[in-house]
């Protein structure tokens, strides 16, 4: 396990007491630190960890879910360092705040940003906001975790959808009229980032595009721009004989955020089709219009037209998050390997991680460099994910060259010698004094990361990224990697639910109303065709009249989820139901929330745990 490559963090962890020459990253008991600096911070003891009538120090009490209760990792192929024993004294010395980007002079060498030296998780200073809360789907013990995992793009660095989807609307146009041909007026377009949400599903050969439940039934569906009556959906896809499975090849998932804007301008380019079919190219279909539109994404990929903008000023599109080095830090001090699996190649890789690290890098800016690497022990570029994770994937494993680039042939991770030369031996990073450096790969499989981590069970890791397919369901199902999916959405989601609540509650009466008046409108139909006697027939006959003005309510129900989207409503929810969206979270991440670096609000020892399921017969009787 590499050690700390910042060296002023363990000269100052003496406000904690003892020897602090043991310390080293990786080897402490993370849920004994937060208890020691919980007992310094405020000057007073809050936990127990005193020493007992013997002079002892106390013990803790239970054990570890993945070994012994101090930590014992090393069946997970893990070295077992000694760990420091905390007395529970208090300090007099108050923990200090300290720049983390330092050289060994003390210059700052990033943004000027304070964190805590041990990374104390922040929600412990006080109540957590629910939309920074980790919601939990599956039983999850972090005690059982040796190696956390995440995704970059939407994942570590969250793009800004208002300029990042633009420039890649844009430039999709651009490789549209420029290259397959379509008519110069698409360069007047306007894109509205806020029109497309994820979760939706693109029907190829209708030039439909759909949101759904968790039955696969069809809710919503726009031709275009131009909403689909009850009938159209029904005749569309509710009155064949075989379900439609809805995937590929005739539809497409818009299950990541990338998939936005392509989503928004085949919507466009359907209604140009449909007033004008002579201005589309070749008279292409609308499958073809898909295929178009999909393969102008991908030359704005190749030729470097995104990367080469967001490398220029990535602050633009980019959003900063300070919590994401105390994150990393407190995963790493908690004893855990940490790695990053990207399909970016190692150049855009580099760029974004050293700006997210606070090394811009940009013309005018703090040169970039290696720092970042040292918060992670191997990092994996053009994975080409999710075949990544599959068994079979026979994809070479090559050793990145971070100061050139250049790619190396490797033996299952082993660095290989060309014929003639001496051995190669791997270069550590410039700015990484530890005894084994972190290391850059491409390609390769999941099959040589777990050798590089030492991983020995799938269950050991939790991997942390934004694409429910790509990232979650794929690395779950081959694999039984513990997941945690981010949803950028869900901080909007719920500051809305919050805003909402007491709507939601009078919606959930009236439904309730409505289901009732709708039984009693059926008996007095029953009475009024078959009442013993005509005076019972009539005054059923007069009541019908008034249960049909009541039902009227159902009508505004669906103003509810119009206030979360003005097309599509609540992202999890189509109706009564969760939506497909909604149904995949539930079903293949472990725990989901809004930002990575929410996870600096819990301890890395949590047992996360779900919430209770009820059956609809439980419901009134055990929810009030």
């Amino acid at each position: 396990m590499p050690t700390s490559s910042h060296p002023p963090v363990v000269s100052r962890l003496s406000c904690f007491g003892g020897d602090t020459s043991k310390w080293s990253r990786g080897v402490q008991p993370s849920l004994q630190a937060w208890t020691s600096l919980l007992n310094t911070w405020p000057r007073k003891k809050i936990f127990g960890r005193g020493k007992g009538s013997d002079g002892k120090p106390l013990k803790r009490s239970g054990t570890n879910a993945g070994g012994s209760g101090d930590g014992d990792s090393s069946k997970y192929g893990v070295t077992p360092k000694k760990r420091l024993r905390f007395t529970g004294e208090v300090s007099n010395q108050k923990p200090e705040l300290i720049v983390p980007f330092s050289d060994e002079n003390g210059f700052a060498l990033g943004s000027k940003r304070d964190y805590n030296i041990l990374s104390r998780p922040q929600g412990w200073n006080g109540p957590l906001d629910r939309s920074k809360m980790i919601f939990c789907n599956r039983s999850l013990n972090m005690k059982s975790i040796v190696a956390v995992g995440f995704d970059m793009d939407y994942t570590l660095a969250q793009y800004k959808a208002d300029t990042f989807e633009t420039l890649a609307y844009v430039g999709t146009i651009r490789k549209l009229v420029y290259d397959l041909h379509y008519p110069e007026e698409l360069l007047d377009w306007k894109f509205d980032w806020k029109y497309m949400v994820r979760g939706l599903v693109l029907d190829k050969k209708r030039g439909n595009i759909l949101k759904m439940d968790r039955h696969k039934y069809v809710k919503v569906a726009y031709h275009g721009f131009k909403e689909m009556s009850r009938e159209d959906r029904q005749a569309a896809y509710g009155s064949t004989l075989s379900r439609e499975s809805f995937d590929e090849p005739d539809y497409a998932l818009i299950d990541t955020l990338f998939s936005l804007a392509e989503a928004y301008l085949f919507a466009q380019v359907v209604e140009l089709k449909d007033a004008y079919p002579g201005k589309i190219p070749r008279g292409a279909d609308y499958a073809q219009i898909y295929r178009d539109i999909r393969a102008a994404v991908d030359l704005c990929h190749r030729d470097g037209t995104l990367k080469q903008a967001v490398a220029n000023e990535p602050a633009k599109y980019i959003n900063e998050d300070q919590k994401l080095v105390p994150m990393l830090r407190m995963l790493r001090e908690s004893g855990r390997l940490t790695f990053l699996v990207t399909n970016s190649l190692w150049d855009y890789t580099h760029v974004v991680m050293n700006f997210l690290f606070g090394k811009c890098g940009t013309q005018g800016g703090i040169p970039r460099d290696d720092e970042w690497l040292s918060y992670f022990d191997i990092v994996i570029t053009g994975s080409a994910k999710p075949a990544f994770f599959m068994d079979n994937n026979r994809a070479p494993l090559l050793e990145v060259n971070i100061q050139t680039g250049m790619l190396m042939n490797t033996d299952n991770g082993s660095p290989l010698a060309q014929i003639g030369e001496p051995a190669i031996e791997t270069q550590p990073c410039p700015n990484y004094k530890a005894s084994k450096a972190c290391r850059v790969f491409q390609g390769g499989s999941v099959t040589h990361l777990h050798n590089l981590l030492g991983i020995e069970a799938s269950a050991q890791v939790m991997y942390v990224g934004d694409h429910i397919y790509g990232d979650i369901l794929r690395s779950k199902k081959a694999l039984g990697w513990r997941t945690m999916l981010v949803v950028p959405e869900l901080e909007k989601e719920m500051e809305l639910l919050n805003d909402t609540a007491e709507l939601h509650k009078e919606v959930t009466i009236l439904r309730q109303l409505r289901d009732k008046l709708e039984d009693n409108l059926q008996q007095l139909l029953w009475v009024a065709q078959f009442g013993e006697t005509a005076e019972e027939r009539k005054e059923a006959k007069s009541e019908i009249e008034k249960v049909q003005v009541n039902l009227s309510i159902q009508q505004n129900l669906s103003v509810l989820g119009l206030l979360f989207h003005k097309v599509w409503g609540q992202l999890m929810k189509t109706g009564y139901q969760n939506s497909r969206f909604g149904h995949q979270v539930e079903r293949f991440a472990c725990l989901y929330t809004s930002q990575v670096t929410n996870l600096c609000h819990y301890s890395p020892e949590k047992l996360y745990r779900p919430t209770e399921d009820y059956m609809p017969h439980e419901m009134d009787l055990l929810i009030s």
